[in-house]
Formats: C-alpha cells, structure tokens, sequence
C-alpha cells in the first residue's frame, strides 16, 4: 500500500460514492487507474465494503428516514468464547441488525452498533446473542441523536 491508496481510502472514507473520474482526479490518477487500485484495495481486504451512514433521529420509530432504534451495545464474551469464534457468528449473516462491531481494549470485548425496529427486537438480539454467540454481559446505550454532518 502506497500514498496513493492510502489518499484514496481517505478520499472514499469521506465519500464512498465518489465516481472513478473524480477520485482519480483528486489523486493523480485516470479514472480506470484509481477503478484498478480500488477493485486491488477490495481484494487485498483494505476496502471491506461500501455502507451509508443514516443519521439516528430523536424522534423514533414514526420517522420515515430512520425508522427503530439506534443502539450500541457493549459485549463481554464468556471465558470459553474465541473471538474468532464470535466474529464467524456475526460473519454468518445471524445478526443482520448489526451494522457494526469494533473489537475493544478495556472492561468490553466489542462494541457493537445496531438498529432495530423497538425495544422487543432489541431484547430479542440480545438474548440471541447470549444464546447464539457466546456473550456473558451487555450494556445496551440508545443512542438519541446525531449531530449534522460538517461539510
């Protein structure tokens, strides 16, 4: 991995829909370089896939936009539990509530963000992922709102 692909990454972190012309633009490269050096940074697994970020909205479920709840919930896994083991559980699609799950130091092995549609899907996921995924403890987090973006 060069500066190039790292100035990509950044480019894409900012705005993964950005077409091939411009991105090559703003790197220095044509628009079928940088589709080769994305397509590459695919395969190499730097880029892991391409997601929106919706923001979360105080006011719930009767939002059309965001429609449920937006939570993050803090995993501890029990003793007998690899974390490999726990990342092939949510690799498997079981979980398709999360959006995303962050390996952490501290009290916590993972923090994961999610959104369901109420609190008894929520309870649901929770419960399976004490049943299904080897989780000990929760600590569940709504999140209430998020502020705009800055340009």
């Amino acid at each position: 991995m060069d500066a190039t692909d790292r100035e990509i990454l950044r480019e894409l972190t900012i705005d993964a829909r950005l077409p091939f012309r411009e991105l090559g633009r703003r790197v220095g490269l044509s628009a079928n370089a940088a589709a080769a050096r994305v397509r590459r940074l695919q395969a190499d697994g730097r880029i892991l896939g391409f997601t929106i970020r919706v923001p979360a909205s105080a006011d719930g479920p009767s939002n059309p936009e965001r429609p449920g709840l937006e939570v993050f919930i803090d995993l501890r896994l029990r003793p007998d539990v690899t974390f490999e083991a726990f990342a092939a559980s949510r690799a498997s699609g079981a979980f398709p509530e999360i959006l995303d799950a962050v390996h952490l130091t501290g009290s916590y092995d993972y923090l994961v963000h999610a959104v369901v549609p109420d609190a008894v899907t929520l309870d649901r996921l929770v419960r399976r992922l004490k049943a299904d995924a080897g989780v000990a403890q929760t600590v569940t987090r709504l999140a209430m709102r998020t502020p705009p973006p800055t340009s």
